[in-house]
C-alpha cells in the first residue's frame, strides 16, 4: 500500500487518477454513497485520462435517448435501472440452437452450442454513451470462462481476459463487471478463456453504444448482424471447435439461408446495417444488391462524413465491425451476402473430386448393379443440388438454398433478402424468422428479365440470332 502523499507525488497520469472519487478507481460509485458520481465531481481531461474515468451521466431510455436496433433472428438483453446504473445479466449455457428450420423444402439443422441467456448467439446488449453499466455474468458450463468486451476502453480489471485481468469465472459462479461506457458505435463481446472451443461453440454476442448527442438523425431502420462459422459434420449434433479451414455452416446472427430472416425497409428509408464479424478463421466481404452503401463507422468509432466512402461490398474483418448505411429507393427483393463463393453454401464438403465437363456414360447403370441408387453429380455444375429431392443424411441441409419466386435460390449460409417495399402494412422485422416473411416482390411490366421471342432475336440480332427456346 501506498500513501495519499506518495500517490499523489507519482506521475502526471496518477496525478489524473488522484482526482477521481475514491471508490470509482476501484469501478464502483463515489464513496459512501450508492450513486454514480456526478459530471461535476471531479476534472477530466482526455489527454492524460483515460476515457473510463470520465463521470457518468443518467442512463439512456430506449424510445427516449435513442431508437432500438434489431437483430434479426436474435433478440436484445433487457436491463433494471439501480441507483443510477443499467443492471444486465448473462447466463453462459449450453444451448440446443436451430441453424436453419425446418421448411417442405429441408429438414431442420440444429446443434447442442454454447450461448447466452438460452440463444445462439448472445442477444445484444445495448446502452448510451455516458452509461455506467453492471454486467453480471453467471457460468452454468462445465468449464471457466470470461467475458471480453471487445472494443470497448475499461479498466484493465473489467478487460475480461482470463488469468491476466481477473480469475476465470468458475462453473456456478456470477462475476460482476462494472465500468463507465464513453464511447459510441458498434462492438462486440465474446468468452475470453480456452477462447478457440468457447468462441467456436457460439459464445459470441454484439454490443450497441448509441452517442448521447447524436450529430445526425437516427436511421429509420437499424439492423445488427454478427457473422461466424462452424464445422458441423452431417449427421452429428455438436460443432467441432477444432477446425481451422473446412467450415461448412456460416451465419448471420447464427442463421444460415434459407433461415434468416429478411431486412425491410420502406420506400425511402435511411437503413443502417451494423456488421461484427467474430468467425474463426475467414474476413467476410458483405455485397448489397440494388444500392450503394456508405461506410458510416469502424468500431473504432464515427467517421466523419467527408471521409466516408461509398461501397458494394464491405470487407468486414475478423475481429472487425463496419457500420454501412443506404437509402433504400429502389423497390424489390435484394440479396445481401458474402462474395466468397463458398461462404453462400450449407455443409459444402471440399474434399470431392473435379468432375466438371465429364461425360459418365453408363458408369451410373453399371454402379447400381451394387450401389442402388447411385448417381454421378456435379458434372454439369451444382446449381440443381438443392431441388433434387435426393435423401441426405440426418441433421443435414442441402448445399444451397432454398425456391424463391421464380426459381431455386442457389445460395445459401451468409445470404439473406433485402425487401423494400412503398408500404410495409402491418410487417415488423423483427417478427419475421425465414426468408418468406413479407412475401415476393411483384416487378411492375417491363422491369423483369425474361426469355426473349423469336421477333425480338431476329429484330434485334439480325443472321446471328439465336433460335428462341421453346418453354
Amino acid at each position: 500500500m501506498i500513501s495519499r502523499k506518495q500517490f499523489i507525488g507519482g506521475t502526471a497520469f496518477a496525478a489524473g487518477l488522484a482526482a477521481i472519487p475514491r471508490v470509482l478507481r476501484g469501478q464502483g460509485t463515489e464513496a459512501g454513497t450508492s450513486q454514480p458520481p456526478s459530471a461535476q465531481s471531479y476534472h477530466f481531461d482526455e489527454r492524460d485520462q483515460p476515457v473510463w474515468t470520465k463521470a457518468p451521466l443518467a442512463p439512456g431510455l430506449p424510445g427516449k435517448d435513442y431508437q432500438p436496433t434489431v437483430t434479426l433472428n436474435g433478440s436484445t438483453l433487457p436491463f433494471r435501472i439501480v441507483d443510477g446504473v443499467k443492471v444486465f445479466h448473462l447466463t453462459c449455457e449450453e444451448v440446443d440452437h436451430v441453424f436453419i428450420p425446418a421448411t417442405p423444402n429441408n429438414q431442420e439443422l440444429r446443434a447442442f452450442c454454447w450461448g447466452f441467456n438460452g440463444q445462439v448467439h448472445g442477444p445484444t446488449i445495448e446502452c448510451v454513451e455516458g452509461d455506467r453499466v453492471r454486467i453480471y455474468v453467471t457460468n452454468q458450463l462445465q468449464e471457466s470462462t470470461s467475458i471480453h468486451w471487445h472494443g470497448l476502453i475499461v479498466p484493465s480489471g473489467m478487460d475480461g481476459v482470463g488469468g491476466l485481468s481477473q480469475k476465470t469465472i468458475k462453473p456456478g459462479e456470477t462475476f460482476k463487471y462494472e465500468f463507465t461506457i464513453w464511447q459510441q458505435g458498434t462492438f462486440m463481446y465474446h468468452s475470453h478463456d480456452d477462447e478457440m472451443t468457447q468462441m467456436q461453440m457460439g459464445m459470441i454476442g454484439m454490443l450497441i453504444v448509441h452517442p448521447r448527442e447524436p450529430k445526425t438523425p437516427p436511421p429509420d431502420r437499424d439492423y445488427v448482424y454478427i457473422l461466424s462459422e462452424w464445422k458441423i459434420v452431417p449427421g452429428t449434433r455438436r460443432p467441432d471447435p477444432s477446425e481451422m479451414t473446412d467450415f461448412n455452416v456460416l451465419t448471420l446472427n447464427a442463421r444460415a439461408f434459407p433461415g434468416t430472416a429478411p431486412m425491410l425497409a420502406k420506400l425511402g428509408d435511411r437503413v443502417r446495417i451494423r456488421i461484427g464479424n467474430l468467425s474463426s478463421m475467414d474476413h467476410h466481404p458483405m455485397h448489397i444488391h440494388g444500392h450503394s452503401m456508405r461506410v458510416v463507422a469502424t468500431d473504432g468509432g464515427p467517421i466523419q462524413e467527408s471521409a466516408q466512402w461509398n461501397e458494394v461490398s464491405v470487407l468486414v474483418q475478423v475481429g472487425a465491425t463496419r457500420d454501412v448505411e443506404f437509402v433504400a429507393n429502389n423497390p424489390g427483393d435484394w440479396a445481401f451476402h458474402c462474395h466468397m463463393f463458398h461462404h453462400v453454401m450449407n455443409q459444402m464438403g471440399h474434399g470431392l473430386p473435379n468432375v466438371i465437363g465429364i461425360n459418365p456414360g453408363k458408369l451410373d447403370q453399371k454402379v447400381r448393379t451394387f450401389m442402388p441408387g447411385y448417381m454421378t453429380m456435379g458434372q454439369d455444375g451444382m446449381g440443381d443440388m438443392g431441388d433434387m429431392g435426393m435423401k441426405i443424411p440426418p441433421n443435414s441441409v442441402p448445399m444451397v438454398g432454398a425456391p424463391g419466386p421464380y426459381d431455386y435460390i442457389t445460395m445459401g449460409g451468409l445470404y439473406t433478402n433485402i425487401k423494400v417495399r412503398a408500404d410495409l402494412g402491418d410487417l415488423k422485422p423483427e417478427n419475421g424468422q425465414d426468408f418468406l416473411y413479407g412475401g415476393w416482390y411483384e416487378n411492375p411490366p417491363g422491369t423483369q428479365a425474361a426469355l426473349a421471342s423469336d421477333d425480338e432475336l431476329r429484330r434485334d440480332l439480325g443472321e446471328s440470332a439465336p433460335k428462341a427456346k421453346r418453354v
